[in-house]
């Protein structure tokens, strides 16, 4: 499996800076075009309700401009399914955020949400769009999102990050017991939430068959000191 762990860069942040001064630098669709050239496999965008990072419009620049997998995620509102519908990506990521989130923090409970996320997966899945489904690492979460007919679940690996630096095997071991879950299952697995280069390899050691994995945050910090280019080198590094 070495190697075929495909990186999806998230490039909410190159659009948080963007919106900080107005005007159009960076240029979001041109990064993400930069991101491809690199190395990049996937580009991720999280457009939210207040269009505070990803705006509704630049979803729409970038399905005809990267020919890399192309990853919409966000709460399923009437809105956004308004436009994943229209814009056809390769994958939506369906993430329970609250409309004041400052970041995902939490995985979908599918136990009582089951209806609800079947009933979009079946609609998604109808315009062919691959769906994921957000979760974190209880079993019964990940049992209920297979009866949904989702095609992947992303474990939210925010819980991983934060226990690595204490104890990377305590930190690492209800992941791969949910990935070898979700694996018995038949779902496809990603993984995302503040991952990095210091925590990166480790995950993908113990998990080798994770299909893909969203990098946002710390990637671009990381391209502030190695310039972008070799910071998706980097972590490419790091999935070989």
């Amino acid at each position: 499996m070495g190697g075929m762990i495909k990186l999806s860069v998230n490039i909410n942040k190159i659009a948080t800076i963007r919106n900080a001064r107005g005007g159009n630098l960076p240029d979001v669709v041109q990064v993400a075009m930069d991101c491809e050239r690199f190395g990049a496999q996937g580009i991720t965008v999280h457009p939210r309700p207040d269009e505070r990072h990803i705006r509704h419009e630049d979803v729409r620049n970038l399905r005809n401009r990267i020919s890399v997998e192309f990853n919409i995620e966000g709460n399923p509102t009437s809105q956004f399914l308004r436009l994943a519908l229209e814009v056809k990506p390769h994958q939506v990521t369906l993430v329970p955020d609250t409309a004041s989130a400052l970041t995902s923090d939490a995985g979908w409970n599918t136990v009582t949400h089951q209806e609800f996320l079947r009933d979009i997966v079946t609609g998604l899945k109808q315009s062919g769009i691959r769906t994921s489904i957000f979760v974190g690492t209880e079993a019964r979460f990940i049992e209920a999102a297979a009866t949904t007919g989702t095609d992947r679940i992303e474990l939210y690996t925010g819980p991983y990050a934060r226990h690595y630096p204490n104890n990377r095997e305590i930190a690492v071991n209800p992941f791969r017991e949910a990935a070898k879950l979700a694996q018995s299952l038949g779902l496809g697995i990603n993984a995302g939430h503040d991952l990095s280069l210091e925590n990166l390899r480790y995950l993908i050691e113990q998990i080798p068959f994770i299909d893909e994995v969203s990098i946002g945050h710390s990637l671009v910090c990381d391209a502030l000191y190695f310039g972008l280019e070799k910071t998706i080198q980097m972590y490419l590094n790091e999935l070989q």
